[in-house]
């Protein structure tokens, strides 16, 4: 068993007050900016379709493609973010990123979207190993609620902010401003990140991580298993949202573009609201007494069943007030899941070795990116209905409430002493 002092040891000296504020919220808005620019495929979809020609399994595989990157290179940046700088890391994924978005808005045809969404996998793979870091090394335990609440809300912000930014664009001008939109706000953020970071990034440099968790042990740690399939099980019905949707309801439906705008909009503004409640109400009752292994696992069985029901109801919805409900359901269910899903791997890993169990956790759950979009273009091509598509999200969603309860083994900090 890990002490408390050996805790503190690995988590060294802690960021100022303010400081570390800042940097939370900087962390926030760069997850935010990662998903408005991994989702504006899903918001450009009804028009670049059509203009690239692109069949539901083409456009299944170009989506597919970020995460062909994305996923395996998760635990690789993680091991990385246990050894060197991750401050500065984090400044090269998004400047990676936001070129590749940017270049994304001159596509001609699929070879050079597929190529383009794996430079956005390579850049966006820091994202969340290395917040998880950062969290670790410098946010208490008393405050790691609300500081993955910001990340889980920012994650359900930039779907709203991209599918509300992105939906009147491309009412206006088209698909490819999306792109270029979003790519030069996204450099942006390199400018206060390297100001906010300059202390924090000399202090890494001068003290380097010691003693770094042997990664083939932390292979052999059942626990990050069992976590990554958790993972894999809330990721797939969320990516299926994310993707699908837009060019579900356009197309299928046969919803306008701002309606389905403010659709989608309002089910990612629930989540992201639900993720910022959650996580504060969390840190409260953590602060007084509560057991948090307990109360998180509780969230994530409520998280998977509420996403579940929900996928499985949009079916069957008729009229925007009972998709929008539905949605709204998704939205709460997401917002769970994302405060509560890397509050857990990061209590397992300790500061320790919160990039590289992040990192692996997030490799096996983002494959449900590489797996989701293809099954369901495949599906949709070849039966002509999404409805064993939303049938198959619904169920992976729903087979996770199972795997929380019985297979997700006790929430405390793993042996890593190996």
């Amino acid at each position: 068993m890990v002490t408390a002092a050996e805790i503190q040891r690995e988590a060294g000296p802690r960021a100022s007050g303010t400081r570390l504020a800042w940097v939370v919220g900087l962390l926030g808005l760069s997850v935010l900016l990662n998903y408005i620019d991994r989702g504006a495929i899903g918001v450009a979809a009804p028009l670049m379709k059509q203009e690239l020609n692109l069949s539901a399994t083409s456009f299944g595989t170009a989506v597919s493609a970020f995460f062909w990157v994305y996923a395996p290179l998760c635990a690789f940046v993680g091991w990385l973010c246990d050894r060197f700088c991750v401050y500065r890391m984090f400044a090269l994924g998004i400047a990676l990123w936001a070129f590749a978005t940017l270049l994304t808005g001159w596509v001609g045809g699929i070879a050079s979207l597929i190529v383009l969404r794996l430079v956005l996998g390579l850049g966006e793979s820091i994202a969340f190993p290395g917040s998880s870091k950062i969290f670790a090394m410098e946010v208490p335990a008393a405050h790691r609620g609300l500081a993955n609440a910001v990340v889980a809300a920012a994650l359900a912000f930039g779907p709203a902010v991209g599918t509300l930014a992105g939906g009147m664009i491309l009412q206006a001008a088209g698909w490819r401003p999306i792109f270029w939109i979003f790519g030069a706000i996204t450099l942006l953020w390199l400018l206060p990140w390297q100001v906010t970071s300059a202390p924090l990034r000399s202090k890494s440099v001068a003290t380097p991580a010691t003693d770094p968790v042997n990664f083939r042990a932390l292979l052999k740690v059942p626990a990050l298993h069992l976590m990554g399939a958790a993972h894999f099980m809330s990721n797939y019905g969320f990516y299926f949202l994310l993707t699908w949707l837009p060019l579900y309801l356009v197309k299928t439906v046969g919803y306008s573009i701002p309606q389905m705008t403010l659709l989608t909009t309002m089910g990612f503004v629930i989540q992201g609201v639900t993720a910022l409640v959650s996580g504060r109400l969390s840190d409260r009752a953590v602060a007084a007494g509560a057991d948090e292994a307990t109360l998180r696992r509780r969230a994530m069985i409520w998280a998977q069943a509420l996403g579940g029901g929900a996928i499985a109801a949009l079916w069957y919805a008729q009229g925007p007030l009972q998709v929008g409900l539905c949605l709204a359901v998704a939205g709460i269910g997401s917002g769970l899941l994302a405060t509560n899903l890397y509050a857990v791997g990061q209590i397992f890993s300790g500061p320790r070795a919160a990039g590289s169990w992040i990192g692996v956790q997030n490799a096996f759950g983002n494959c449900a990116g590489i797996i989701g979009p293809v099954v369901t273009g495949v599906i949709v091509d070849r039966l002509g209905s999404y409805g064993w598509a939303f049938a198959l999200a619904a169920g992976v969603s729903l087979l996770g409430v199972w795997w929380w309860w019985k297979m997700v083994p006790e929430i405390r900090q793993a042996d890593l002493s190996a």
